[in-house]
């Protein structure tokens, strides 16, 4: 029997701050243009780290299933590979994820979408479906995407544009095209978070036949897709700041710059790969901070109007 540390080794706590980081992004945004829904943000937070430990019990499964997982590996050992947690094990395990992360999934729906029409529901109903699939297939079943390159694709989709463009809909029931800006500063990070982890591991994917897209750049064309991508994030939610900026609180969230910056100089200068790992975490909970400054700089500013409203 699996211990509960081998678990949790499996749910890869470093990897929650992304998924939270784009629900966080939606419902600071939804606030910001008063449609804010407590429920139906807290039901999108636990749906999406159901879905994300789901994820990541399918890539212990599917990558050890591969091959790719073995001892020339340089990330953390995984639990199916190191025999902690047996393949039977962690297909149970992702059973249960599954039925947890549907059974929140379906009432975030119900709770999002009152006072819509029915396929509206259903739309939402299937992207969680389509979301699921997606973490399974990363490196699962048979010709899985992460083997063919198109796993930062992914990435940018479920952890940057749905997740921020759809806890926005659902707090609001409405879309605003500009919201899709610091979605798009969601999904870039999290792509570098997924970027570092194949710049650790590129000698031993390209040896299993794991293409990702560091394997088909190489390593130093790998760096500067990386800075391309930390950039492009910072640039987009600066833009949208510009255009909707009321105060400059709002701006707050620039205190993360630093702390991309500094990395991205360090990892210009690393040559062994398996010293990017720590840069992962990094990168993780900078995203985080980035949204949490983002999202304070909107409550300065509801703080601003309503103590301006009352004299104070």
């Amino acid at each position: 029997m699996a211990s509960l540390k081998s678990w949790i080794k499996a749910a890869r706590l470093r990897t929650l701050p992304l998924a939270l980081s784009g629900i966080l992004m939606g419902a600071a945004l939804a606030y910001f243009d008063g449609g804010f829904n407590l429920k139906v943000t807290m039901l999108a937070i636990v749906t999406a780290l159901f879905i994300q430990i789901f994820s990541n019990f399918a890539n212990d499964y599917g990558d050890s299933q591969k091959g790719t997982d073995n001892h020339h590996r340089v990330g953390p050992k995984r639990t199916v590979q190191s025999g902690e947690i047996s393949p039977r094990q962690m297909k149970a395990g992702m059973i249960v994820l599954t039925v947890l992360s549907l059974a929140t999934g379906i009432w975030l729906v119900v709770e999002g979408t009152k006072g819509l029409q029915l396929n509206v529901s259903l739309l939402f109903l299937g992207f969680g479906i389509v979301a699921l699939i997606a973490a399974y297939r990363y490196t699962a079943g048979s010709n899985p995407y992460g083997y063919a390159g198109f796993g930062d694709l992914a990435v940018f989709l479920f952890f940057g544009i749905l997740p921020v463009a759809g806890t926005y809909f659902l707090n609001t029931h409405q879309i605003n095209a500009s919201i899709f800006l610091p979605a798009i500063s969601i999904g870039l990070f999290s792509t570098g978070v997924l970027n570092l982890n194949n710049m650790r591991d590129i000698k031993n994917d390209r040896n299993s036949g794991k293409n990702t897209i560091v394997v088909r750049m190489g390593s130093a064309g790998s760096k500067i897709y990386h800075t391309m991508l930390i950039s492009l994030g910072m640039l987009s939610t600066v833009i949208y700041t510009m255009i909707h900026q009321k105060a400059l609180t709002q701006w707050i969230f620039i205190i993360a710059f630093p702390l991309f910056i500094s990395d991205l100089i360090h990892i210009y200068q690393i040559k062994e790969p398996r010293h990017l790992d720590p840069y992962l975490k990094k990168l993780s909970l900078a995203t985080l901070l980035f949204t949490l400054l983002f999202g304070l700089g909107i409550l300065l500013i509801r703080a601003y109007v309503v103590s301006n409203n009352y004299g104070l």
